[in-house]
């Protein structure tokens, strides 16, 4: 299953020609070590976070939220973007089941059309991108444009400080 959305994560960015590198290494999943073992900053880490988003005018409904690594997930302002009464994270279960990865391994793409992308503002200062590519010993590096080009998220403040 996770080679399955490495491999489609590959043909994606290849299809649309965009600057990417396949880092691999020992497996890990927790943002601050992955950031040391791929030597870039934690705030240039894409984390991604399935949410469960429920009340309002939306129903219920699944976000992928992607933060700087260094932040942590504001599940208010994710709800009043949302219009949302309420926000957490989706059961380990159903983000397995939405991303096809395990925790710690999801990429900052909604291959799944039922996920929503949102990405917090801060982490668009950086010029690329790193973040585990659906394994937890395959990491990419991509160019910040292109992401943006390809996963077309909602931009909003969604992170604090740690």
């Amino acid at each position: 299953m996770a080679s399955d959305v490495f491999d489609k994560l590959v043909a994606l960015l290849g299809e649309a020609k965009a600057k990417f590198r396949v880092i691999e290494h020992e497996a890990e999943g927790k943002s601050a070590e992955i950031s040391a073992i791929r030597g870039n900053r934690p705030d240039q880490a894409a984390k991604a976070m399935v949410l469960d988003v429920r009340g309002g005018g939306g129903g219920r409904r699944h976000v992928l939220a992607i933060l700087p690594g260094s932040r942590k997930l504001d599940f208010a302002a994710v709800a009043t973007l949302f219009e949302a009464r309420k926000c957490g994270f989706a059961s380990p279960e159903t983000a397995q089941e939405l991303t096809g990865c395990v925790m710690g391994a999801v990429p900052p793409f909604a291959l799944d059309p039922s996920l929503t992308v949102v990405v917090d503002e801060d982490l668009l200062a950086n010029e690329t991108l790193f973040f585990n590519a659906g394994r937890l010993d395959r990491s990419m590096e991509l160019d910040t444009r292109d992401w943006l080009a390809v996963a077309k998220p909602r931009v909003a403040k969604i992170a604090s400080r740690v």
